[in-house]
């Protein structure tokens, strides 16, 4: 049976996109219904019934997400503005917890580059993710944006981030064909206003982009914070030297991570960021 990739699903439709390059239309077969449902990304067998496609198994995942609910994906980039909506720390680093949660790898994309001089002090706080071993593009107005297309090539990467920062009008300026709505930001509001309605996967610089309604909530409520202390990237060349295995790198003796940060070489933002998302986790399970 053919292998393909579901990139869009509207109502009990399947849009496929098979190994050889063909987008057809399919079924969910009455036996597959009876399991978990398929979602955007998913690879699936498909086979030739009558007059129709149907889909007849879906292959085992590596990731997914609930919010969007997108599956197989290989990357997130999160695209954060340095003024208009004001950078912002605590958001970005709450989604980059959540996304390395999901097994995603975080890709930082900073636009409206064009708007601040380079000695501005918000590029320190920028260059701290490098530093850290995270990859960063810039991005602006009449700005090549060949390092973003290089970042998609064969991945399937899901945006997300900053109302307001431009992820709609970054991917139109890269393949115009791809018709996202977009608004102008909301000047009484300060923010952008949300404008994708339904999850789906476009092909834009040989990659798949899927133009969902993003991270409507940055919820902690199921995160287990056995696994969350494990996960924050800048901790893993540490993590391995603390005194005790199940340490949270919060109150325990001997915690490399908070000895690190002493040291300079974890972000003491990050980290309070971190401190501050235990928090959250362990109000979500306290009983009321």
């Amino acid at each position: 049976m053919p292998k393909a990739r579901i990139i869009k699903i509207i109502s009990n439709r399947y849009t496929v996109f098979t190994e050889d390059g063909e987008r057809l239309l399919a079924i969910a077969m009455g036996k597959l219904r009876m399991k978990k449902s398929p979602v955007v990304g998913d690879w699936v067998l498909i086979d030739r019934l009558e007059d129709k496609w149907g889909i007849q198994h879906v292959e085992e995942r590596f990731n997914e997400l609930t919010r969007p609910l997108i599956a197989n994906v290989d990357q997130a980039m999160i695209v954060t503005s340095l003024i208009q909506p004001d950078f912002s720390p605590i958001l970005l680093d709450r989604l980059i917890f959540l996304i390395s949660y999901a097994n995603i790898e975080p890709v930082i994309v900073v636009t409206k580059c064009d708007l601040l001089p380079k000695d501005d002090p918000v590029y320190q706080i920028i260059a701290e993710y490098q530093k850290a071993g995270y990859k960063v593009l810039f991005t602006g107005r009449d700005m090549p944006v060949d390092n973003i297309m290089a970042a998609l090539k064969g991945k399937v990467t899901v945006l997300t981030g900053q109302s307001g920062a431009g992820k709609s009008s970054l991917i139109n300026r890269i393949d115009g064909s791809f018709e996202l709505i977009t608004q102008e930001i909301s000047k009484a509001l300060g923010r952008g206003k949300h404008t994708t309605r339904h999850s789906e996967l476009h092909y834009v610089a040989q990659g798949w982009v899927a133009d969902t309604p993003g991270f409507s909530s940055l919820d902690f409520s199921m995160i287990d914070k056995d696994i969350f202390r494990w996960i924050v990237p800048d901790f893993k060349p540490y993590m391995s030297k603390c005194k005790f295995r199940n340490c949270m790198h919060e109150n325990e003796p001997g915690c490399a991570v908070k000895e690190a940060v002493k040291k300079n070489e974890v972000s003491k933002i990050r980290y309070e960021n971190y401190v501050e998302c235990l928090k959250m986790i362990e109000d979500e399970r306290r009983p009321l």
